[in-house]
């Protein structure tokens, strides 16, 4: 198991990915921090968890409110006594106007969370980091910052912001033996896409496989990643694996964008 005996905290926890990191995470041996607004979802997670054996706890968190932040590193640290790996999932993804059109007034709110969010998360968990002299930072990107799509500038803008403050981190921790690395999402599979898939072939008087079928022309792997493969390949940066990897992004969409 790869992650034998980590303690981890995940942000952002909903029905898609995030859900997965934290299976996958307590199946690999992992004890799980599980966090999200909602508390009735991670609620249920972390008593699925419970029930399979695993060691979980659900800490109710809005990562745009340092003292939330705060109580959820001293949480995990009084549940498990450490905090080993830190996956920054939390976002706000709101559809916006093109640019030209605009609200710019709409556009914080989206780099509070999805950002700032991250930065408040990392700086909660740093003091246990620098105690342990060891730990791992995950802040999960987008394929949105590098494939520009209609309608995301927002949320893209957030997430360019992330990975450029991953890269200060990573130089400005690894004196504390603290790794920070970031992963580019593309396209997955999952509950969200899923829906969208029904929905455009409902409306657009199309098979679903009609649709998958567009989204997979770019993708050289010739299929909508599954989120929980992908989610594997994010906890790859919080395992031991990954020891001698700080500052890196890791493109994680089936080839869909190959960075130069």
């Amino acid at each position: 198991m790869f992650l034998q005996d980590k303690v981890l905290i995940v942000t952002g926890v909903g029905p898609g990915m995030g859900s997965k990191l934290c299976r996958i995470a307590a199946e690999q041996g992992a004890s799980v921090a599980v966090s999200a607004r909602s508390e009735g979802f991670i609620s249920e997670l972390v008593e699925e968890l419970h029930i399979a054996g695993h060691d979980a706890i659900a800490v109710p968190t809005d990562v745009s409110d340092d003292y939330q932040c705060r109580r959820l590193a001293a949480a995990t640290v009084e549940a498990f006594g450490r905090i080993d790996g830190l996956v920054n999932s939390a976002r706000s993804r709101t559809r916006s106007r093109q640019i030209e059109q605009a609200d710019l007034a709409s556009w914080p709110p989206v780099m509070d969370v999805t950002c700032f969010g991250a930065l408040r998360m990392s700086l909660a968990v740093l003091p246990t980091m620098k105690a342990q002299q060891d730990g791992a930072i995950v802040n999960v990107g987008t394929i949105s910052t590098v494939w520009p799509g209609s309608g995301e500038a927002n949320y893209a803008v957030a997430k360019a912001a992330l990975g450029g403050l991953t890269r200060h981190m990573a130089a400005e921790f690894a004196q504390y033996n603290i790794r920070v690395n970031h992963t580019r999402m593309g396209v997955l599979w999952g509950a969200s896409i899923q829906r969208l898939v029904r929905t455009r072939a409902k409306d657009e008087g199309r098979t679903e496989q009609d649709i998958i079928d567009d989204f997979i022309r770019n993708i050289p792997l010739g299929l909508i990643p599954p989120d929980d493969e992908c989610a594997k390949s994010v906890l790859f940066f919080v395992s031991d694996l990954a020891r001698m990897v700080t500052g890196a992004t890791l493109d994680i969409n089936g080839g869909q964008y190959m960075a130069p």
